[in-house]
């Protein structure tokens, strides 16, 4: 088995042991859930419902809109209390489109799609329609819908599909506790995305610090030749998807190309088990496991959550806080986003909630950078912080683009190594935003130019005939003229 090294990365604390020996539980239902519209990349659902409505666990309350998108479902049985504004999980907390779903302590089921028998013998098409269907993003963090990414073996020779176990970030534990439990439903689910991909190998990545983990998965693939498991070195960010691929198969991905440009295409383990359960048995995705931990959390834990139950819910269900947090982190520490609210729902890309204290964010006031070059040499993806932010600072984004900053990919770890506490990737994600912000215009003004040189063509070509057709008639009815006189 032989491994490749990744350029720079960095080795933090981790912190698994808080809560990677805690099995999963599940979360009691709460009184209200909180369905947001916008749980993934791609545009807003579309609501199928009204206030005073009863829905049924299952059932599905908006709509996709658009290529990329993805359906919501209602997590539980109850009826529709409002359809409102509510904080989003989001840094901003700005408030977004939700739906608030009252449970009725039913928990009763909606009918659902069959379960396809045979999706081995089945068409990829029905299989990439049945996980579109279920509203299944992304549950690595990325929130991309997942058919949609399975719909690249329709459009690229792929030959792998390789599974992320790594959870490089520290604290987060749901992944490993997935595998741990349940490895059997993560396989299957990998050979229906295999399937749907039209990969004939699979490749499962497993960082070396879930050794547990990497013997049940084994275990679990030693029935199935097309699956290997890779276990791969401990070294943030190494649950890049980029950084993945090139350890396990020495490939480098190049600049704003995708892994599928080298055959290879990713997904999470719950991704896979979310796959399993809606092709085995028509269930939409309607909750995940969620880590709550750090220092100032009375019982870290495992748990099993209903999409839209609120943070607060799961926070007072490890016991509340045993210590003043710092910070309310959804997410990991090194990518995850700061919350403005407890009163945020969890949402399919949730993967862990994080109180941490003073001590454990090292919060400590910004110095001038001395150059060291640190940044540098860590950077996972070859870049030059240092160089990007000093020209960030000056508003010179047009110059930090051509240093690479649209390549960064947000890890964080420049800004953990900086000696001077500067939040580099705070800049580099500000620039990412403008810059994406200032290309959706360019584009949409060229769209709009290109409409308009169109429309000017088809009228002159319009004004153009019509002179055609007056000039014709205008022989015809001279000719009418003089026969006319000739017969007076």
């Amino acid at each position: 088995m032989k491994l490749y090294p990744i350029r720079g990365g960095i080795h933090p604390e981790y912190r698994k042991e808080l809560a990677s020996e805690k099995a999963i539980v599940v979360l009691p239902m709460p009184h209200s859930l909180y369905i947001p519209l916008q749980q993934h990349i791609g545009a807003p659902a579309e609501v199928l419902v009204k206030e005073g409505d009863r829905v049924k666990k299952g059932q599905m309350i908006a709509r996709s809109q658009g290529a990329v998108s993805a359906p919501q479902h209602a997590s539980t049985s109850g009826t529709i209390k409002a359809i409102t504004e509510v904080p989003a999980p989001h840094p901003s907390g700005l408030p977004q489109t939700t739906i608030i779903i009252e449970a009725d302590g039913l928990d009763e089921w909606g009918e659902l799609p069959p379960s396809i028998e045979d999706p081995f013998v089945t068409d990829p098409a029905e299989l990439r329609a049945r996980v579109a269907q279920s509203g299944i993003v992304g549950m690595g963090g990325a929130a991309f819908p997942a058919a949609v990414k399975l719909g690249l073996g329709a459009q690229k020779k792929l030959d792998t599909l390789l599974l992320n176990g790594a959870e490089c970030e520290p604290y987060l534990t749901c992944d490993d506790r997935l595998m741990r439990e349940y490895a059997d439903e993560i396989i299957d689910g990998a050979r229906i995305m295999a399937r749907a991909l039209g990969t004939p190998r699979i490749v499962i990545g497993i960082e070396e610090n879930k050794p547990q983990a990497a013997e049940i998965m084994t275990r679990a693939a030693a029935a199935f030749p097309m699956i290997e498991v890779f276990t791969v070195p401990v070294q943030y960010p190494m649950g890049s998807e980029r950084h993945l691929v090139q350890a396990i198969t020495g490939l480098e991905t190049p600049a704003r190309k995708l892994t599928a440009d080298l055959g290879i295409v990713v997904h999470n383990v719950a991704t896979t088990r979310a796959v399993h359960h809606a092709v085995r048995f028509g269930r939409p995705l309607l909750a995940r496991v969620v880590t709550v931990s750090g220092a100032a959390i009375r019982t870290p834990n495992n748990i099993l959550t209903p999409i839209g139950a609120r943070v607060t819910d799961l926070i007072d269900f490890c016991g509340g806080f045993v210590a003043r947090p710092e910070s309310i982190v959804n997410g990991g520490p090194m990518m995850g986003q700061p919350l403005s609210s407890l009163e945020a729902p969890v949402v399919k890309g949730t993967s862990g909630i994080l109180a941490l204290t003073a001590e454990e964010i090292n919060d400590k006031p910004t110095s001038p950078c001395i150059r060291c070059g640190t940044c540098v040499t860590i950077c996972p993806c070859g870049l030059s912080p240092l160089d990007m932010a000093a020209f960030i600072k000056k508003d010179k984004l047009d110059v930090s683009a051509k240093l690479g900053v649209m390549d960064c990919v947000s890890c964080g770890s420049c800004s953990w190594a900086c000696p001077s506490h500067i939040p580099l990737v705070h800049y580099f994600n500000y620039a990412k935003g403008v810059l994406r912000d200032l290309d959706a215009e360019t584009r949409k003004s060229d769209r709009i130019k290109s409409l308009a040189e169109v429309r000017t063509i088809r009228l002159e070509k319009a004004a153009e005939a019509k002179r055609a057709a007056l000039a014709a008639r205008k022989p015809a009815a001279q000719s009418a003229t003089a026969e006319e006189k000739v017969s007076a």
